[in-house]
């Protein structure tokens, strides 16, 4: 190959190592396979960041969406009895003092406990939750959710209270709106026998669907005066639900209740009723980049391979650099821009092909899911942008220290030792 100089090669600057770099990578070669090693190696880096945008926006995904889904029904902190049983019996004046803390958004008292529904299908297990319908946090977070029917039903004036069911139990018990169903709860009269169930009728007057099919499939919400009646307790809350802005205050805040709500109540936050799942989705984070990381490795050996080729395929045009009085330090950067040029290709690739898969699959629901085992219908994807700005100068990074060897080998190369036969 011949280089013409406007400049002595010492004072050419970076261009004339670009220059060179990209010449030598588009050049027709004699030996083919240093190209198709070189196109491997691009392909190898692409493949490799592909695949981690696309993990790591599933791993995103479930955590984003199960966060988001969790925290539209449950509370960010909830103040709980740690010896269950006799409920919590002051517990206006206790979520008026919780209100007052520093970042509560609300506070309210909650009721639940587990019944049994009878509907014209079938019967079913239930989670029966109370709210205050006059709450503005309970109010908010069931009607981003509500599917059918009014919360103003919940009281109704005719005497039987409302019911509203998640989406799945309706129809899994053939519980259509307006219909009366059977709420069955084991705290009934309590009989020579054993204690016997006690009969409520309640009507359907409302639908949620959250997309949390745990929740859609188990819970029903009513009146704090309906579950109170149907577990036979008094005037008594066992939990009081906080809602916390911003959420990453909800530690802090569980702290500050903490102080506040007295030794026979226990505070706890969504991260710590979540703490196995969260965990699992971090560790699970964490073995995806260092497996997929993998791939990155393999490329980086091609591209390895490829430079050490390329070196002893030119070295006959390195010598006559160096002759010409190019320096050491300017041979080894056009090795060292080739593997940067071949990771930067292969990253950009890489992202432009993670991110938009990651897309389409998002919005089309390509990979669908069992929701009774994994709690959503299909897998959500939601690419961050700053994954793609780690793992793209992982990427590079990796081309990097693949050119050092190279790149240094062509610095050895004597001159009048390669140009003797020529």
């Amino acid at each position: 190959m011949r280089v013409r100089l406007q400049h002595p090669v010492p004072g050419a600057g970076p261009r004339f190592e670009i220059f060179v770099a990209v010449r030598y990578l588009t050049a027709r070669r004699k030996q083919a396979v240093i190209s198709l090693i070189t196109a491997i190696s691009i392909l190898g880096v692409a493949a490799g960041v592909m695949a981690l945008i696309i993990a790591l926006a599933i791993n995103s995904g479930f955590r984003g969406t199960l966060q988001r889904t969790l925290l539209r029904v449950t509370a960010h902190v909830s103040i709980l009895e740690k010896t269950p049983g006799t409920g919590i019996l002051e517990w206006r004046n206790l979520t008026a003092k919780v209100r007052a803390l520093p970042y509560v958004e609300s506070a309210a008292p909650t009721l639940y406990g587990s019944v049994f529904l009878s509907g014209p299908l079938q019967s079913a297990g239930a989670v029966l939750k109370g709210i205050d319908p006059k709450s503005e946090a309970h109010r908010a977070d069931l009607e981003r959710i509500l599917k059918d029917g009014s919360l103003e039903e919940l009281d109704r004036a005719d005497g039987v209270p409302g019911l509203i069911l998640g989406s799945r139990l309706a129809q899994s018990t053939g519980m259509l709106l307006n219909s009366r169903i059977t709420v069955i709860s084991p705290q009934g009269e309590l009989t020579p026998f054993g204690p016997r169930p006690a009969y409520y009728p309640f009507r359907v007057v409302g639908i949620f669907e959250s997309g949390f099919y745990d929740l859609d499939s188990a819970w029903a919400f009513t009146s704090m005066k309906a579950v109170q009646r149907v577990l036979s307790v008094g005037d008594v809350a066992n939990s009081i639900e906080l809602k916390v802005r911003p959420i990453e205050k909800a530690v802090d805040v569980a702290k500050a209740v903490e102080r506040v709500c007295g030794p026979d109540l226990a505070p706890t936050h969504w991260m710590e009723q979540n703490k196995q799942l969260l965990n699992a989705l971090r560790m699970e984070r964490a073995v995806t980049v260092v497996t997929i990381g993998l791939i990155q490795l393999v490329a980086a050996l091609n591209i390895l391979i490829s430079l050490v080729m390329m070196v002893m395929e030119k070295h006959r045009d390195i010598a006559l650099l160096m002759s010409m009085g190019a320096r050491r330090e300017q041979i080894r950067r056009i090795f060292v821009y080739q593997g940067l040029i071949i990771g930067a290709i292969g990253t950009l690739l890489g992202l432009v092909l993670g991110y938009g898969l990651s897309h389409l699959a998002h919005e089309y629901r390509w990979i669908r899911l069992d929701e009774q085992v994994y709690s959503l219908s299909f897998v959500p994807f939601e690419p961050r942008w700053w994954d793609g700005v780690w793992v793209g100068a992982g990427a590079i990074l990796v081309s990097l220290l693949a050119t050092l060897y190279p790149s240094r080998s062509a610095t050895r190369i004597l001159p009048a030792e390669a140009l003797r036969y020529e």
